[in-house]
Protein backbone atom coordinates (compact mmCIF):
# COMPACT_ATOMS: atom_id res chain seq x y z
CA UNK A 1 0.00 0.00 0.00
CA UNK A 2 1.44 3.54 -0.86
CA UNK A 3 0.19 6.02 1.78
CA UNK A 4 -1.29 8.59 1.03
CA UNK A 5 0.18 10.92 3.55
CA UNK A 6 3.83 10.87 4.69
CA UNK A 7 4.07 12.86 7.93
CA UNK A 8 0.91 12.24 9.99
CA UNK A 9 -0.36 14.17 13.57
CA UNK A 10 -3.08 12.34 15.19
CA UNK A 11 -4.64 13.54 18.29
CA UNK A 12 -6.20 11.28 20.79
CA UNK A 13 -8.83 12.22 23.03
CA UNK A 14 -7.53 11.43 26.89
CA UNK A 15 -11.39 9.40 27.40
CA UNK A 16 -10.26 7.44 24.32
CA UNK A 17 -7.50 5.81 26.37
CA UNK A 18 -10.46 4.90 29.05
CA UNK A 19 -12.27 2.52 26.61
CA UNK A 20 -15.44 1.08 29.05
CA UNK A 21 -13.69 2.01 32.20
CA UNK A 22 -14.92 5.39 33.73
CA UNK A 23 -11.52 6.72 34.25
CA UNK A 24 -7.82 6.07 34.08
CA UNK A 25 -6.16 3.63 31.34
CA UNK A 26 -7.10 0.51 29.43
CA UNK A 27 -4.55 -1.57 28.43
CA UNK A 28 -6.45 -3.07 26.03
CA UNK A 29 -6.73 0.34 23.87
CA UNK A 30 -3.43 1.23 24.23
CA UNK A 31 -2.22 -2.13 22.76
CA UNK A 32 -4.57 -2.18 19.97
CA UNK A 33 -3.71 2.16 19.33
CA UNK A 34 -0.19 0.95 19.55
CA UNK A 35 -0.46 -2.13 17.19
CA UNK A 36 -2.29 0.65 14.56
CA UNK A 37 0.35 3.04 14.93
CA UNK A 38 2.99 0.76 14.13
CA UNK A 39 1.61 -0.65 11.32
CA UNK A 40 2.03 3.16 9.61
CA UNK A 41 6.02 2.90 10.87
CA UNK A 42 6.18 -0.34 8.93
CA UNK A 43 4.54 1.66 5.83
CA UNK A 44 7.53 4.33 6.58
CA UNK A 45 4.94 6.92 7.70
CA UNK A 46 6.02 9.02 10.46
CA UNK A 47 4.16 9.59 12.73
CA UNK A 48 3.48 12.42 15.78
CA UNK A 49 0.93 12.07 18.44
CA UNK A 50 -0.86 14.48 20.26
CA UNK A 51 -3.12 13.25 23.73
CA UNK A 52 -5.64 14.73 25.58
CA UNK A 53 -6.12 14.23 29.71
CA UNK A 54 -9.45 13.94 30.06
CA UNK A 55 -9.48 10.73 31.41
CA UNK A 56 -7.49 11.68 34.48
CA UNK A 57 -7.67 15.45 35.06
CA UNK A 58 -10.49 17.18 33.35
CA UNK A 59 -10.35 20.48 33.71
CA UNK A 60 -13.79 21.65 35.87
CA UNK A 61 -15.02 24.78 36.10
CA UNK A 62 -13.25 27.56 39.32
CA UNK A 63 -16.37 27.87 41.21
CA UNK A 64 -17.46 23.79 40.93
CA UNK A 65 -13.63 22.71 41.66
CA UNK A 66 -12.22 25.81 43.72
CA UNK A 67 -9.37 25.10 41.40
CA UNK A 68 -8.28 28.27 39.55
CA UNK A 69 -7.96 28.00 35.81
CA UNK A 70 -4.47 28.55 35.04
CA UNK A 71 -3.98 26.07 38.07
CA UNK A 72 -6.19 23.10 36.53
CA UNK A 73 -4.69 23.48 33.22
CA UNK A 74 -1.41 22.74 34.51
CA UNK A 75 -2.97 19.71 36.24
CA UNK A 76 -4.36 19.14 32.56
CA UNK A 77 -0.89 19.22 30.89
CA UNK A 78 0.90 17.01 33.54
CA UNK A 79 -2.19 14.06 32.88
CA UNK A 80 -1.05 14.74 29.55
CA UNK A 81 2.56 13.62 29.91
CA UNK A 82 1.01 10.10 32.17
CA UNK A 83 -1.19 9.28 28.87
CA UNK A 84 2.04 9.76 26.85
CA UNK A 85 4.28 7.75 28.83
CA UNK A 86 1.30 4.98 29.14
CA UNK A 87 1.30 5.17 25.22
CA UNK A 88 4.94 5.60 24.93
CA UNK A 89 5.09 2.21 26.84
CA UNK A 90 2.36 0.33 24.80
CA UNK A 91 4.16 1.62 21.60
CA UNK A 92 8.01 0.10 22.59
CA UNK A 93 6.51 -3.42 24.01
CA UNK A 94 5.33 -3.48 20.01
CA UNK A 95 9.04 -2.59 18.83
CA UNK A 96 8.46 1.10 17.87
CA UNK A 97 11.30 3.23 18.95
CA UNK A 98 9.69 6.27 20.55
CA UNK A 99 10.59 9.96 21.79
CA UNK A 100 8.36 11.47 24.54
CA UNK A 101 8.51 15.37 24.16
CA UNK A 102 7.36 17.41 27.06
CA UNK A 103 6.62 21.34 26.70
CA UNK A 104 7.21 21.50 30.76
CA UNK A 105 10.38 20.81 31.50
CA UNK A 106 10.72 17.37 33.54
CA UNK A 107 14.04 15.82 32.27
CA UNK A 108 13.81 12.52 34.07
CA UNK A 109 10.94 11.55 32.13
CA UNK A 110 10.68 13.41 28.82
CA UNK A 111 13.43 15.65 26.77
CA UNK A 112 12.16 18.70 26.55
CA UNK A 113 10.34 19.91 23.27
CA UNK A 114 12.82 20.92 20.84
CA UNK A 115 11.13 21.39 17.18
CA UNK A 116 14.44 20.37 15.04
CA UNK A 117 15.22 17.32 17.19
CA UNK A 118 11.52 16.55 16.66
CA UNK A 119 11.77 16.49 13.29
CA UNK A 120 15.02 14.67 12.99
CA UNK A 121 13.45 11.43 15.36
CA UNK A 122 10.39 11.75 12.58
CA UNK A 123 12.81 11.35 9.91
CA UNK A 124 14.63 8.49 11.75
CA UNK A 125 11.33 6.53 11.51
CA UNK A 126 11.24 7.45 15.67
CA UNK A 127 7.35 8.13 17.36
CA UNK A 128 7.28 11.64 18.32
CA UNK A 129 4.77 12.03 21.45
CA UNK A 130 3.80 15.55 22.33
CA UNK A 131 3.11 16.02 26.48
CA UNK A 132 1.85 18.87 28.11
CA UNK A 133 0.09 20.68 25.67
CA UNK A 134 1.61 24.30 24.32
CA UNK A 135 3.36 24.51 27.82
CA UNK A 136 0.38 27.80 28.38
CA UNK A 137 -2.97 27.74 30.68
CA UNK A 138 -5.78 28.54 28.69
CA UNK A 139 -4.68 26.01 25.71
CA UNK A 140 -6.67 22.86 24.83
CA UNK A 141 -4.91 19.89 23.37
CA UNK A 142 -6.20 20.37 20.17
CA UNK A 143 -4.31 23.54 19.81
CA UNK A 144 -1.38 21.81 20.71
CA UNK A 145 -2.30 19.24 18.03
CA UNK A 146 -2.54 22.01 15.76
CA UNK A 147 0.16 24.15 16.78
CA UNK A 148 2.69 20.85 16.63
CA UNK A 149 1.28 19.71 13.77
CA UNK A 150 2.50 22.79 11.63
CA UNK A 151 5.48 23.56 13.42
CA UNK A 152 6.80 19.51 12.32
CA UNK A 153 5.17 20.70 8.61
CA UNK A 154 2.95 17.87 9.20
CA UNK A 155 0.87 16.83 5.91
CA UNK A 156 -2.29 16.70 7.98
CA UNK A 157 -3.82 15.99 11.34
CA UNK A 158 -5.57 12.78 12.01
CA UNK A 159 -8.24 13.34 14.63
CA UNK A 160 -9.07 10.16 16.18
CA UNK A 161 -12.90 10.38 17.91
CA UNK A 162 -15.47 8.09 19.22
CA UNK A 163 -17.72 9.15 16.09
CA UNK A 164 -17.18 8.27 12.36
CA UNK A 165 -16.27 11.93 11.09
CA UNK A 166 -18.42 15.19 11.00
CA UNK A 167 -22.11 15.10 11.34
CA UNK A 168 -24.56 18.04 10.62
CA UNK A 169 -25.95 17.90 14.12
CA UNK A 170 -24.45 15.31 17.07
CA UNK A 171 -25.11 11.76 15.88
CA UNK A 172 -25.89 10.74 19.41
CA UNK A 173 -28.91 13.16 19.84
CA UNK A 174 -29.99 13.36 16.18
CA UNK A 175 -30.58 9.97 14.63
CA UNK A 176 -31.45 12.42 11.41
CA UNK A 177 -28.13 13.92 11.25
CA UNK A 178 -26.01 13.66 8.36
CA UNK A 179 -22.14 12.79 8.03
CA UNK A 180 -20.15 14.90 5.55
CA UNK A 181 -17.71 12.84 3.63
CA UNK A 182 -15.40 16.46 2.86
CA UNK A 183 -16.07 20.06 4.05
CA UNK A 184 -14.40 23.21 3.75
CA UNK A 185 -12.92 25.16 6.51
CA UNK A 186 -15.23 27.79 5.60
CA UNK A 187 -18.40 25.89 5.77
CA UNK A 188 -17.57 24.63 9.46
CA UNK A 189 -17.76 27.78 10.87
CA UNK A 190 -20.73 29.04 9.12
CA UNK A 191 -22.49 25.85 10.28
CA UNK A 192 -21.12 26.29 13.62
CA UNK A 193 -19.66 22.57 13.71
CA UNK A 194 -17.52 22.08 16.24
CA UNK A 195 -14.82 20.30 15.04
CA UNK A 196 -11.68 21.42 17.30
CA UNK A 197 -11.92 24.60 19.27
CA UNK A 198 -11.61 28.07 17.59
CA UNK A 199 -7.94 28.91 18.21
CA UNK A 200 -6.98 25.31 17.03
CA UNK A 201 -9.55 25.26 13.89
CA UNK A 202 -8.16 28.89 12.48
CA UNK A 203 -4.87 27.87 12.84
CA UNK A 204 -5.28 25.01 10.28
CA UNK A 205 -7.49 27.09 8.20
CA UNK A 206 -4.60 29.87 7.96
CA UNK A 207 -1.89 27.20 7.21
CA UNK A 208 -4.22 25.08 4.97
CA UNK A 209 -3.66 22.39 6.84
CA UNK A 210 -6.14 19.60 6.65
CA UNK A 211 -7.83 17.48 9.02
CA UNK A 212 -9.32 14.39 9.13
CA UNK A 213 -11.57 13.59 11.67
CA UNK A 214 -12.62 9.39 11.94
CA UNK A 215 -13.82 6.66 14.54
CA UNK A 216 -10.35 5.25 16.03
CA UNK A 217 -11.64 2.72 17.61
CA UNK A 218 -12.67 0.52 14.80
CA UNK A 219 -9.60 -1.59 13.93
CA UNK A 220 -7.76 -0.86 10.61
CA UNK A 221 -9.27 2.69 10.44
CA UNK A 222 -6.28 4.60 10.73
CA UNK A 223 -4.56 2.60 8.32
CA UNK A 224 -7.45 2.93 5.98
CA UNK A 225 -7.32 6.88 6.59
CA UNK A 226 -3.43 7.03 5.75
CA UNK A 227 -3.91 4.88 2.82
CA UNK A 228 -6.15 7.56 1.31
CA UNK A 229 -9.44 5.47 2.08
CA UNK A 230 -12.71 7.51 2.32
CA UNK A 231 -12.98 6.99 6.14
CA UNK A 232 -14.02 9.49 8.13
CA UNK A 233 -14.52 13.56 7.09
CA UNK A 234 -12.11 15.66 5.45
CA UNK A 235 -11.50 19.23 6.21
CA UNK A 236 -9.77 21.08 3.89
Amino acid sequence: MLPKYKRILLKLSGESLMGEKNFGLDSEVISQYAREIKQLTELGVQVALVIGGGNIYRGMNEAESGIERAQGDYMGMLATVINGMALQSGLEKEGVYTRLQSAIKMEQIAEPYIRRRAMRHLEKGRVVIFGAGTGNPYFTTDTAGSLRAIEIKADVILKGTRVDGIYSADPEKDPSATRFEKISFADCISKNLRVMDMTAFTLCMENNLPIVVFDMNKPGNLLRVVGGENVGTLVS
